[in-house]
């Protein structure tokens, strides 16, 4: 590590650039593929000759070609003997596109900077090693713990087999996410909820509960320029979902899919609560599929009578098999907190306003039995705080090893 830090002091004193800073440089072009590549993970490539970058590329949507071929694709130089800099190891498989390996040698280039490797089984340090076997020297472990950071969502989905959940909410600072009469618009302010949408872009699903569409009718698509709605996933066990709601009307523009349970929703048809349902429930199962709604039917949670709870451990399971491999929840109370105690969430957003609503009955942002004492409180690692306008936001991993979402 000390000769690392000589080498890269001495190169920037003579003004020149580091495997470091062109490391530095793939990552912010890797960053641009946000919300395009899921369930791929975010890839830059730049190309260096002669202490020269001579190309650069990035992948840039789901079944387009990888960093590494666009940049040499698009290389207006003889690329023999340069240097290339990815931030993931390249692939050796063929799936979508051709492996990057292939390319890399067919353009004869002589050195590969490589920011840590692929957890894919198929690749999983095959790709470094059909490198080396013709002849091209490969570093490794370049800004390695930024590198493993841009792709949490991608590294978590590759070795779990289920989706990274990252749970936001924003809640004043006495801990409301709405006031005792339920109106909630706005906790936080413009910024706050401007960079939320960037979220929703970041992530390939979105999940709410029942209790958020009957309150308050949302759309859950992405509202930023240029962004990508999330696949909207409901927990609706009853299958109470109104056919006149933005969500049901809109189905066809965005993928939607509400997770319920048919036990479940019979019998609440035929208690008192229920019998104000002016469909039966195969009319409202036949009209939500005639809107293009996707109906998931999951099991209710074991081991506890009455909590009319979706056992949400299955329900990922099934996300992950059709492709999600992250979620922004966007629960409330309830949902949160079963998502929490079950160790379904690996990141959280917090947003932090600066008022007081008060009121003992104002709802929080998750509730459930709670925790007894405060020594078996859920921890945040690797915390970091931005600021919204007035509002705060912190955010920060439940285990995992980095954070620096940002990064």
């Amino acid at each position: 590590m000390q000769q690392r830090e000589k080498e890269t002091s001495e190169k920037h004193a003579a003004g020149e650039k580091t495997p470091e800073d062109y490391m530095g440089q793939v990552l912010q072009l890797a960053r641009r593929g946000e919300g395009r590549v899921s369930p791929n993970p975010m890839v830059g490539c730049v190309v260096v000759k002669e202490g020269k970058v001579i190309s650069t590329g990035y992948h840039e949507q789901y079944g387009g070609f990888h960093a590494e071929r666009n940049a040499l694709l698009n290389c207006p130089e003889d690329t023999a003997g340069a240097e290339l800099y990815v931030n993931l190891e390249p692939c050796c498989h063929y799936g979508k596109t051709p492996p990057c390996t292939e390319i890399i040698i067919e353009k004869k280039i002589r050195k590969v900077y490589v920011g840590c490797l692929d957890s894919n089984p198929k690749v999983a340090g095959k790709g470094i090693e059909i490198l080396r076997e013709h002849g091209i020297e490969v570093e490794t472990g370049i800004l390695e713990k930024e590198c493993r950071a841009l792709n949490e969502i991608f590294f978590y989905y590759i070795e779990k087999k289920l989706p990274f959940v990252a749970m936001k909410y924003a809640m004043t600072l006495d801990g409301k996410i709405a006031c005792e009469s339920g109106d909630s618009k706005w906790v936080t302010g413009a910024k706050a909820r401007g960079y939320v949408q960037c979220l929703r872009n970041r992530y390939r699903g979105i999940m709410a509960g029942i209790g958020t569409v009957l309150a308050d009718d949302p759309m859950l698509n992405c509202r930023m320029e240029n962004g990508r709605d999330p696949v909207r996933i409901l927990c609706d066990a009853r299958l109470r979902m109104p056919l006149d709601s933005q969500i049901v009307k809109s189905a066809h523009q965005i993928e939607t899919i509400v997770a319920w349970n048919p036990k479940s929703a019979e019998e609440w048809r035929k208690q008192p609560a229920g019998q104000g349902q002016t469909e039966t429930l195969e009319e409202t199962k036949r009209e939500l599929e005639k809107q293009n709604v996707i109906l998931l039917e999951i099991p209710m949670e074991k081991g506890k009578k009455g909590s009319g709870q979706l056992d949400l451990s299955i329900l990922l399971q099934k996300l992950a098999e059709r492709g999600i491999d992250s979620i922004l929840l966007e629960g409330g109370g309830t949902l949160n907190a079963s998502a929490l105690t079950k160790g379904l969430v690996q990141r959280v957003y917090a947003f932090v306003a600066p008022k007081l609503v008060a009121g003992a009955g104002a709802k929080s942002p998750v509730e459930g039995t709670g925790i007894l004492q405060m020594k078996d409180a859920v921890m945040l690692q690797h915390t970091e705080f931005s600021r919204y306008g007035e509002d705060l936001c912190i955010t920060g991993r439940i285990g995992g090893e980095t954070c620096s979402p940002e990064s």
